[in-house]
């Protein structure tokens, strides 16, 4: 059985762009099921999947694996010579601390900013607490770039979860025209220019424009 990854819009739905983006550096095949959100069966149809009825879930010849962070994990293990996690110790530790940041917090952020990815337009106004927000992942972008990004242009050098974690957030900051610092900046083009990423990207266009 191949892998499945069951998930949302793709222009929407954040969640389901990191466990996307987690599998593709797993380099494996896998079956993509899409569940559009924000319909009257939307949940009896992810029932069916998913324990949860959420996005995203992947599912495996054992059962299924939902929450992305439970996902990239999963694949971690899985495919332990894809390296999804960056090298050493302390590296790995700091990218699970960042992405483990990343699925607990910036509440203001999520709900000031949603993910929608066909958006180019700023805010007439940015709450202070999205903006603290926005310098969080700021400072957390140029403390991994500094300390480990020496050998690539990703957080942790090479495209990690991290990374996978921390895309839908820089898709956020293109979308609303957040106005970033240079080191910041440059990694939102990074992962502008992934082709995994860019991939997820013209689908969800094409999503909103069909």
């Amino acid at each position: 059985m191949a892998l499945q990854l069951v998930i949302g819009d793709k222009n929407y739905s954040s969640w389901s762009l990191r466990a996307a983006l987690a599998l593709e550096l797993a380099g494996e095949p896998y079956d993509e099921v899409q569940v559009r959100l924000y319909q009257p069966d939307s949940r009896a149809r992810l029932l069916e999947h998913s324990p949860t009825g959420k996005v995203p879930v992947l599912l495996t010849e054992e059962g299924p694996v939902w929450d992305s962070l439970a996902i990239a994990e999963y694949l971690a293990e899985r495919f332990p010579e894809a390296h999804l996690w960056p090298r050493g110790e302390y590296a790995r530790a700091l990218a699970r601390s960042i992405c483990a940041e990343m699925h607990s917090g910036f509440a203001v952020l999520r709900s000031h900013l949603p993910m929608d990815l066909a958006r180019d337009q700023a805010l007439t106004e940015l709450p202070d607490a999205a903006q603290a927000d926005i310098d969080r992942i700021c400072a957390i972008w140029a403390d991994c770039r500094e300390r480990f990004g020496q050998d690539g242009h990703y957080l942790f050098g090479h495209a990690s979860i991290a990374d996978a974690f921390y895309a839908p957030v820089a898709a956020r900051l293109r979308s609303y025209r957040v106005v970033l610092p240079t080191t910041a900046a440059a990694y939102v083009e990074t992962l502008y220019q992934w082709p995994a990423f860019q991939r997820w990207y013209r689908a969800a266009l094409q999503e909103v424009q069909g």
